[in-house]
């Protein structure tokens, strides 16, 4: 079996990443409206939307550096900057309150402006709740002169229609294999990444960074070799799904797996399965290892 590298990765946050891979038509898309916006009104509202870890946070940020004059004159809405009713940082990482849209009008209300563009930037909309929706969804009814606002959303759905409606929607792809390859010879030369792992990421490298901090990269290919070992036997399996218990995050590594197999048939029970571990008097892996059990049974 493989073995974890002791090796700590660095990914810097979206707003401290210079290396933008992929997406190259969505910035001309917006370089093209920003260069003509003398002749032709650019649209005040662009919304980036697309699977998790796909670098739409990293692409707003580098459209907002080319934008805003000014220190004074960005705004950012995030978990990170959430506040409660009387603006003490807020912390529960879950939904971005209404109180933190409300700090960042009042601020931007504050601010001298200079001339130059202002720039409001939401990562991401999905977690704004609903009191939160509602104030922003005011702030576009009338958008104030020469501010952009960059709207990062992960599912478009989860989006108020009176909000998208007012949106320039730009959908970014999922990267390559080749644009992971770029980036983990950026932010992991010394790492050789199996192409397992790089079709597991399904174009997120935001995945391919969870799985190498977590070592699921290391579980995932041990899963594999067990369900493709016809010798490995049911304690082969159990210390598989107990690996995986060991982590929420990873228990979808077992639908990916059932993907790789082309074994379409079992993902509706293992969906439902690995849905129902933290509702049923089941310990984890005992619900993991019949999944894993399965699988193997049909390989």
């Amino acid at each position: 079996m493989a073995t974890k590298k002791n090796l700590s990765y660095n990914f810097p946050s979206p707003i401290d990443n210079d290396h933008l891979v992929g997406h190259k038509d969505v910035l001309n898309h917006f370089l093209t409206a920003w260069n003509a916006r003398d002749q032709y009104p650019i649209h005040p509202v662009w919304m980036l939307t697309g699977p998790r870890g796909i670098g739409k946070a990293t692409l707003a940020y580098k459209i907002a550096k080319m934008v805003y004059g000014n220190v004074g004159d960005f705004f950012i809405i995030d978990l990170e900057r959430n506040v409660d009713k009387d603006g003490k940082q807020k912390n529960d990482g879950k939904v971005i309150s209404v109180y933190t849209v409300r700090a960042m009008i009042e601020k931007m209300q504050m601010s001298s402006m200079s001339g130059d563009w202002r720039v409001i930037l939401i990562d991401s909309v999905d977690e704004l709740n609903t009191a939160a929706s509602n104030a922003l969804l005011k702030l576009l009814e009338e958008p104030p002169a020469k501010t952009l606002f960059l709207l990062v959303t992960h599912q478009l759905s989860n989006v108020l229609p009176t909000i998208r409606s007012r949106a320039r929607v730009e959908k970014m792809r999922p990267l390559s294999i080749s644009e992971l390859r770029e980036l983990c010879a950026i932010f992991m030369p010394e790492e050789d990444i199996s192409t397992e792992t790089l079709t597991l990421a399904n174009g997120s490298f935001g995945k391919i960074a969870g799985l190498k901090q977590s070592g699921g990269d290391i579980i995932y290919d041990e899963l594999l070799e067990c369900l493709q070992n016809p010798q490995s036997n049911s304690a082969d399996i159990m210390n598989i799904a107990r690996k995986i218990a060991q982590q929420p995050a990873l228990h979808g590594i077992l639908l990916d797996a059932i993907a790789y197999f082309k074994l379409a048939e079992l993902y509706p029970d293992a969906t439902r399965a690995i849905n129902d571990i933290n509702k049923i008097y089941l310990e984890p892996e005992i619900a993991l290892f019949k999944i894993i059990t399965e699988i193997k049974k049909c390989l």
